[in-house]
């Protein structure tokens, strides 16, 4: 595999994106840098694909969506202990498992409910069209940032399985640290920024506001 270079603009940079279309302008321009091979772009959903469709514009790509959905912890679903895809093996994060006295085992009905959702989702996107082919091509996942990476860990297996050229994961801010996590998923990890004040992707951004189901469908649809 194919070393990791990770791009950054160090240094504090409070509200660096008015919003998920401003992010992808400024990641476009990051990939703009490098040439692709039939370059495909995935939007993770469902904040991802806002940012994927204005990559997927400025490289002349195809866009496409992926579906990665978090495993919560009991009583705490918005804190991630793992994540799983619609087809492929669960994840999960063994130092978080272990802090919370957790196991794999325990997390069974929460990791079956998550895959249900996420094979709801991909399903609803795709509206009965066949995937897109994934092999000998240059993937793109897209995301709009990066705090753990357990999320896009998950997506960026699914994505090898395919057979892709190169797999790279792109967003617009990342955690410190996070994106080098990611090297033994990604051929190259490409990011806009890695504030070291970072707490949440949300907070790097001025519009953050939800994106639905009906707003992929409409990026999806153009």
């Amino acid at each position: 595999m194919a070393p990791l270079s990770v791009s950054r603009r160090p240094g504090p940079m409070p509200r660096i994106f008015a919003d998920r279309d401003d992010g992808g302008r400024q990641l476009a321009a990051e990939l703009r840098k490098r040439r692709w091979a039939d370059p495909l772009v995935l939007g993770l959903a469902r904040g991802g694909v806002p940012v994927a469709a204005v990559v997927a514009r400025r490289l002349g790509a195809e866009l496409d969506v992926a579906v990665a959905r978090k495993i919560g912890a009991p009583g705490r679903r918005e804190y991630g202990v793992g994540a799983v895809t619609a087809d492929g093996p669960a994840i999960y994060d063994e130092a978080i498992l272990h802090a919370l006295k957790l196991t794999a085992a325990r997390m069974a009905r929460a990791e079956s409910r998550e895959r249900a959702e996420a094979r709801r989702r991909l399903e609803r996107y795709r509206a009965g069209r066949a995937p897109v082919l994934l092999a000998g091509r240059d993937v793109v996942l897209v995301d709009d940032g990066l705090a753990t990476g357990v999320t896009a860990t998950a997506a960026l297996r699914d994505v090898r399985a395919a057979g892709p050229r190169t797999v790279v994961f792109a967003a617009p801010v990342a955690a410190p640290g996070a994106a080098a996590r990611l090297r033994e998923e990604a051929d190259d990890v490409v990011c806009v920024a890695e504030p070291p004040e970072f707490r949440a992707v949300g907070q790097w951004y001025a519009d953050f506001r939800q994106t639905g189901d009906e707003d992929v469908l409409r990026l999806l649809g153009r």
